[in-house]
């Protein structure tokens, strides 16, 4: 082994300063963007259950706002000449809330568990040897080939992020939801607090020990200078803008588009960005029944999608919070082409016929969607719209998010409580590259809810994994993106920004992927 780096190390932070955590008593309160229906990150991709997972657990690495991965839990690492073995050191320190000390015995299986159930975790996994350990200190993984991507993407996570939780938890099925809620990181969740659909509570876990770096996304010093956050949860949006308003919560996490121009002219409130590299709005279809296990019918409902419909819903009409984005890698990425016009035409006439050149035998369509989500509800009105006008026996299921999350699960034909259609977005930045880009992978049974399986798409994926130089990678991602224009696994909306406001006594917020709780100060 040689030593190819170990950022964090005390030579390395030596001359940093040292951050003290506040010792204020006091609460910050948050409007979440969702109900908290499911505790368990590495079981949903839901967002919501990801800022639970940052609230209470730690990552061996976090990522830089530059995309850069940063030893978090780790103390450093250092990786083998051939590129295949990574030496993880913990650093000192990390307890879990209930006190035991954090070890690699912990942190291995957790990784392992994330890679069967993240799709780019799954990725990952087929280059993996061992997820191993060396000691109760050393976390040792071993790869069956060099894989650059490696580091960057532990960082980084997919939809999901790869916490660490106990062993226990970490052996479980990843397949099966974990309600457990033992995390080491700066927040432990009050479960004797939590009223589902109202209040989630999370108190300062003052055992937690943060870095001696700033905060940088989900790197660095995690610095609570709160005792106590409450989400409340407000679906009513009229109710939650006046809550900010009045000063009854410090931060609202995604603000109604329509309420932006209203809360702007507050001057006690501050507008910022949730995520600064934006969101893709996505149509998903489930590929396991009827209709859209015909890729004529994904097709026909392609053809009838105006982007431009589906932003205008869900941005109050402001054409300088989205642009219409024809490709299936986010636009503004290095990989992105954005060729699908051709394909994506709102012409509803055209759909029509395509449909009933599809065979379509007027098989019940359900398009479920949440009434409490602002930035998603909207879409499913949409596409109701648009697939009762092409000719489709549509049902429409508008219920709350929490209720979306558990029945998108189901893999039951619409009969027996499934669902055709539910719309989603992503975060621009973890959709970036072919890997990543976990609604068009070919995964199946392993992947996004929808089980979309493509083996081409597949290999195609392994082409742009080991690529040697950027004229080949940059053919193979144009390939994967060939493959979803012609296999439909989802109809991609476009590109938006989504607000987020703050009380301008609330400071140090960091706006990054995910609403984080760390760094945050009133002043």
């Amino acid at each position: 082994m040689r030593r190819r780096s170990f950022l964090g190390s005390a030579a390395a932070t030596a001359a940093l300063p040292r951050f003290a955590v506040g010792q204020q008593t006091s609460v910050l309160r948050v409007i979440p963007h969702a109900n908290l229906s499911l505790l368990d990150p590495i079981f949903t991709t839901a967002l919501i259950s990801v800022n639970h997972g940052w609230a209470i657990y730690d990552t061996l690495f976090g990522i830089t706002s530059r995309f850069e991965p940063r030893p978090q839990m780790a103390e450093g690492y250092t990786i083998s000449d051939d590129g295949r073995t990574y030496i993880i050191k913990l650093r000192d320190g990390l307890k879990f809330h209930n006190g035991e000390p954090v070890r690699a015995q912990d942190a291995a299986p957790s990784l392992a568990r994330w890679a069967k159930r993240d799709s780019l975790g799954v990725t990952l996994n087929g280059f993996v040897d061992t997820w191993g350990v060396q000691d109760d200190k050393t976390v040792k993984i071993t790869l069956k080939q060099k894989l650059p991507m490696f580091l960057p993407a532990l960082a980084a996570g997919g939809a999901s992020t790869p916490f660490v939780v106990p062993e226990h938890v970490a052996k479980s099925d990843p397949f099966k939801q974990n309600t457990e809620t033992i995390g080491s990181g700066p927040l432990k969740f009050v479960r004797s607090e939590f009223v589902p659909g109202s209040l989630v509570v999370y108190e300062k876990n003052k055992d937690y020990v943060p870095r001696n770096e700033p905060a940088d996304w989900t790197s660095g010093g995690k610095v609570m200078h709160f005792d106590r956050v409450e989400w409340k949860v407000i679906p009513d949006a009229a109710t939650a803008s006046a809550a900010i308003q009045n000063g009854e919560v410090d931060w609202y996490e995604q603000v109604h588009p329509d309420l932006v121009a209203p809360l702007r002219k507050n001057p006690s409130i501050e507008i910022g960005s949730a995520n600064p590299t934006g969101f893709n709005a996505v149509l998903r279809f489930n590929h396991l029944h009827p209709p859209f296990n015909n890729v004529a019918v994904r097709r026909a409902v392609m053809m009838a999608v105006s982007q431009d419909d589906y932003m205008s819903a869900i941005t109050g009409n402001d054409h300088t919070a989205y642009r219409a984005c024809l490709s299936m890698l986010p636009c503004g990425t290095k990989f992105a082409r954005e060729t699908g016009g051709p394909l994506m035409q709102g012409n509803i006439d055209k759909a029509r016929a395509m449909l009933a050149a599809a065979g379509y035998k007027g098989e019940k369509v359900v398009v479920i969607s949440p009434s409490d989500f602002p930035t998603i509800g909207p879409l499913g009105e949409v596409t109701h719209d648009i697939l009762t006008k092409i000719g489709m026996n549509v049902e429409f299921v508008s219920t709350d998010w929490g209720t979306v999350t558990q029945r998108r699960a189901s893999r039951e034909p619409v009969e027996k409580g499934g669902w055709s259609v539910v719309h989603t977005w992503y975060p621009s930045n973890i959709g970036a590259t072919p890997v990543e880009q976990f609604f068009i992978r070919g995964l199946g049974p392993s992947g996004w809810f929808g089980w979309y399986g493509d083996a081409e798409t597949e290999r195609l994926v392994q082409e742009w994994l080991v690529a040697q130089d950027a004229a080949t990678a940059q053919s193979a991602a144009d390939a994967v993106q060939a493959r979803a224009f012609d296999q439909v696994p989802i109809v991609p909306l476009g590109q938006f920004q989504i607000r987020t406001a703050r009380r301008k006594n609330i400071q140090g917020q960091i706006e990054g992927f995910g609403a984080y709780m760390w760094n945050i100060r009133r002043v």
